[in-house]
């Protein structure tokens, strides 16, 4: 495989000014009827053919006859050989915002995944000649990276308890898997990843109604849990503290009902109706 080179062309200021001597000199000689001159008039017209420009940030690879023979990096105005074919490759940083996509992850549920990319060329005999079309090699590549990604890693950890990278809490640690996947699958067409995040992540429309009531349920009794938690300590508080200081002495049967009514109003989702008892406590 071949490796970019550098190509140092002649000076365009230089260039023009012979340019136009070989144009204006023959057309004042031919006005004097002297046609012959309209042979070097034909070689400056020609030679206007290899003037050109090189805006910062771009770069020109040139070709002589099927033959690579290099690229101009430096920004300029230029002339190089009239017979070079030149293809121009912008250097600049691109961004490409992928439209999500709906892929499986690791458990097998459908979600919509998309990227941000922020990439520039690098090697430019690469770009140039190892794929037909860097950019729409950029954007299949890329859709590739994502649906190996997906693979690898579950949404969420609800069918998987044991994962402890998800795509939805992994972070950083998996957008450099995602970088790394792409910067692999894009080195062939010199393509250098500056930055890879995941930037839309969603079940798929046609789960995403059960998921969301799944996290909701979720989300319940984990909450239901720590009520509870909590209520049987404020509980077993409580009777210690009557126990303790003999505020009043209950029986079993009078422990047991006072732990039923605690446990009804504090794990009550809704404020609890006392009932005022006007008669005795054992009517």
């Amino acid at each position: 495989m071949k490796e970019e080179k550098s190509y140092s062309p002649m000076s365009g200021y230089i260039a023009l000014i012979i340019i136009l001597g070989m144009v204006g000199f023959p057309i004042y000689m031919m006005v004097l009827e002297q046609f012959w001159w309209a042979i070097i008039l034909g070689f400056g017209l020609f030679f206007c053919a290899g003037l050109m420009v090189v805006n910062p940030n771009e770069s020109m690879v040139m070709v002589l006859f099927g033959a690579y023979t290099g690229t101009v990096k430096k920004n300029g105005f230029f002339w190089v050989n009239p017979f070079f074919v030149r293809k121009k490759i912008s250097l600049r940083a691109r961004n490409l915002d992928s439209t999500p996509i709906k892929v499986n992850d690791k458990v097998g549920n459908p979600i919509m995944i998309g990227i941000v990319l922020v990439w520039r060329v690098e090697n430019t005999y690469n770009a140039a000649f190892e794929v037909d079309d860097y950019v729409h090699f950029v954007d299949i590549q890329t859709e590739a990276a994502i649906r190996k990604l997906a693979g690898h890693y579950p949404y969420d950890n609800f069918d998987d308890e044991m994962a402890e990278i998800t795509l939805r809490s992994g972070g950083e640690e998996v957008n450099l898997v995602l970088e790394d996947q792409i910067r692999d699958r894009l080195a062939i067409a010199g393509i250098h990843v500056i930055e890879a995040r995941i930037s839309y992540l969603a079940y798929a429309q046609e789960i995403a109604s059960a998921m969301l009531r799944r996290q909701q349920a979720t989300a319940i009794v984990a909450a239901r849990i720590k009520i509870v938690e909590g209520a049987v300590s404020m509980v077993e508080m409580a009777l210690e503290q009557l126990s303790e200081k003999q505020v009043v002495d209950m029986d079993e049967d009078k422990k047991a009902a006072m732990v039923s009514n605690l446990m009804v109003v504090l794990c009550s989702d809704k404020d609890a109706t006392p009932v005022v008892n006007t008669g005795t406590l054992h009517h």
